[in-house]
């Protein structure tokens, strides 16, 4: 439906800018996207190879992947957000998070160095198991992200309906899918799927450590935010439902922020 009105020839001719803007993060989005996906699925890629030694290679790789740690960790923080209400309305706020963000994973991806030290390697079962795993996890993935219902990881909810990124109502907490399980199963699984590689190698362990534990302590960072701000509704959800590894899955808690 936001599709349907970004089209829209008179949302179009009224808002020439935001249609723009929509356009591009609906482009940049899907190549970020695709283009780490399938850094995921490969043992790792390269793009630009600075023909550097290991060991700088892997000081690359880490010194990108903390910019993106910082830049990520800092834009999501609401004193940031309250900052940038001095330079930018507040519908734009979501979109710039989501430019910024996309053009320094970009920057990871593009800039990512290689190592040809094999680590691990698997073959035959083990190599297809964890294939099975990587393509289950990421179906996953997307149907925790359809079980929010509002997720607009581009922003564009706040372009198209002119709210701000605010909430229409009082939001409660309701069980959907995964989250009836786990408070954060996107960050579980995207840990899964960052790990069922067959092929590691030194730079793409690299890559595994640093994004895992990054993920772990984003998690613990929003669930603390979440209390915060919801207080006893979330503090009840909380003693319910695990943070992020599902081991009440056979209990049947309610479960998820929806406005």
């Amino acid at each position: 439906m936001l599709l349907l009105k970004t089209l829209n020839p008179r949302y179009i001719k009224e808002h020439p800018g935001r249609f723009i803007l929509t356009g591009m993060l609906y482009m940049l989005g899907s190549l970020s996207g695709f283009l780490f996906l399938i850094f995921l699925f490969l043992d790792s890629f390269t793009i630009i190879n600075l023909g550097l030694s290991t060991r700088g290679a892997l000081l690359i790789n880490a010194f990108l992947s903390i910019i993106f740690f910082i830049q990520h960790s800092i834009m999501v923080r609401k004193g940031f957000k309250r900052q940038l209400k001095k330079f930018m309305p507040e519908i734009y706020h979501n979109a710039f998070y989501a430019i910024v963000s996309i053009i320094v994973l970009l920057m990871v991806l593009v800039f990512w160095q290689p190592s040809h030290l094999v680590v691990v390697k698997a073959e035959g079962f083990s190599f297809w198991f964890l294939r099975g795993v990587f393509l289950l996890c990421l179906a996953g993935f997307f149907w925790a992200v359809k079980s929010l219902g509002s997720f607009d990881a581009l922003g564009v909810n706040s372009l198209l309906d002119h709210k701000g990124g605010k909430s229409d109502g009082v939001q409660q907490i309701t069980a959907r899918g995964p989250y009836r399980w786990s408070r954060h199963p996107i960050y579980l699984l995207l840990i899964m799927i960052i790990w069922a590689c067959p092929v590691l190698t030194l730079d793409r362990l690299v890559f595994n450590i640093l994004w895992s534990v990054w993920i772990v302590i984003g998690a613990y960072l929003e669930d603390r935010d979440l209390h915060r701000e919801f207080g006893d509704q979330y503090s009840e959800y909380s003693r319910r439902v695990p943070m992020l590894i599902p081991y009440k899955i056979f209990s049947s808690p309610n479960g998820r922020m929806k406005s």
